[in-house]
């Protein structure tokens, strides 16, 4: 197994988790429940092509932008486990235009330049670290092993 294809299926398996987990504690309507579960459970069974049409769908729909955020992060993560990364890249930053407080964006940004572009994964890397201290350990060791953290 490629390890762009391990990577995705690790997102894959965060993002369902993650999404469970959600979906208990924010309150929400049954619709919205229902909806969510839909697009949730074709990203999770790799319904790439599906997932997104359904994405695309509730961008067009939601006007909130922190819901969007989360549907643009969502975005570019199908397109990171299609090893897509131009195109999760711009999707990442489009989610942080309309949430910064995203770290987990940060952190698969820098995954993707990781290996291309070092300086910059650093710099991502901080930033997510710095939202959550604590979190992306192995992040934080490359970066102390590197001397790229201050």
């Amino acid at each position: 197994m490629s390890r762009s294809r391990i990577n995705g299926n690790f997102i894959d398996k965060t993002f369902s988790i993650v999404a469970n987990i959600l979906l208990r504690i924010i309150p929400t309507t049954s619709g919205e429940k229902e909806a969510f579960t839909y697009y949730r459970d074709a990203q999770s069974e790799g319904n790439y092509a599906e997932a997104l049409q359904n994405y695309y769908e509730a961008m067009r729909l939601e006007i909130d932008p922190y819901d969007r955020s989360y549907i643009l992060y969502n975005i570019g993560l199908i397109h990171t486990s299609n090893g897509e990364h131009t195109k999760a890249l711009e999707y990442y930053f489009r989610a942080l235009e309309r949430n910064p407080f995203l770290p987990q964006a940060f952190n698969n940004m820098a995954v993707i330049c990781h290996y291309a572009w070092f300086d910059q994964a650093a710099e991502y890397w901080k930033q997510a670290i710095a939202l959550t201290p604590g979190n992306y350990i192995e992040a934080h060791n490359w970066l102390k092993i590197t001397r790229r953290f201050e």
